[in-house]
């Protein structure tokens, strides 16, 4: 099928698993609004990708609602539609504090973003999918399923998306699907602004604990999403995809 004239929006899309994303999309023909709330990112990445095609960057706090309806807004203002919401933004744990020490405004913070920003994007963009009979793919983790110690908000703002992600596949049905991702391990060091940007340091051991013999990559994760997206995928809907290279199948014996 042609892509040309479908719009995606693509939230957390100035760096990292988002913008790899965006950049295949663009490739692919859709149209794409970035919403990153890391403006020098945003900026930086619309001026890289806008050579690809019909791109466009727009300041967005996904906790926000008013932010997000002006994301929404804007969109349908810019490009006169909406096909595809991927729902990416996301914060990790910042401390990594053990339970007892994580204060309430922390938790709160990363929930805000993580899973209320998947709420907010996909609340008011349902309109406009519907009338396209549009794709919603929310990332999760594979922190939803194993987690390090001291991880408890990230990883129940994760495990909140895959739950949200099957309640919305049926309450949105048949005219939208809605699916989810759970990436494990992938470098983005080469993803991201260029102020941070880096080469990846990993070990011949980083790529052994993976079944499929590397740790993953940004452009893994954008090419199984573009599938989800295709009318090759119509039969799918509610479901979580682990996208890991096998590793939280491996079991470790010390």
């Amino acid at each position: 099928m042609s892509w040309q004239g479908k719009v995606a929006i693509v939230t957390g899309g100035g760096q990292g698993i988002g913008k790899a994303i965006a950049k295949r999309f663009l490739q692919e023909g859709l149209s794409v609004m970035i919403a990153e709330i890391d403006e020098e990112a945003g900026k930086e990445t619309e001026a890289e990708l806008k050579p690809l095609g019909s791109l466009r960057f727009i300041h967005t706090d996904v906790s926000d609602e008013k932010s997000v309806k002006n994301l929404i807004q804007e969109t349908d203002n810019s490009f006169g539609r909406i096909d595809v919401l991927i729902n990416n933004a996301a914060r990790a744990d910042p401390e990594n504090l053990p339970i007892t020490e994580l204060s309430l405004e922390s938790w709160n913070n990363t929930l805000s973003i993580n899973l209320t920003g998947t709420f907010l994007c996909t609340k008011y963009a349902v309109p406009y999918l519907k009338k396209n009979q549009g794709t919603i793919i929310n990332i999760a983790s594979t922190r939803a399923l194993m987690s390090e110690p001291n991880t408890e908000t990230y990883s129940a703002s994760k495990g909140g998306i895959v739950a949200l992600t099957h309640a919305l596949a049926i309450s949105l049905g048949p005219e939208i699907r809605v699916n989810c991702i759970s990436p494990g391990w992938i470098d983005v060091s080469e993803w991201k602004k260029p102020a941070n940007r880096k080469t990846p340091q990993l070990t011949k051991q980083d790529h052994q604990q993976h079944p499929a013999g590397r740790v993953g990559q940004p452009e893994d994760i954008a090419s199984f999403i573009f599938y989800l997206i295709s009318p090759e995928a119509s039969f799918i809907t509610g479901a979580d995809f682990v996208i890991d290279g096998g590793m939280t199948k491996k079991m470790i014996y010390l």
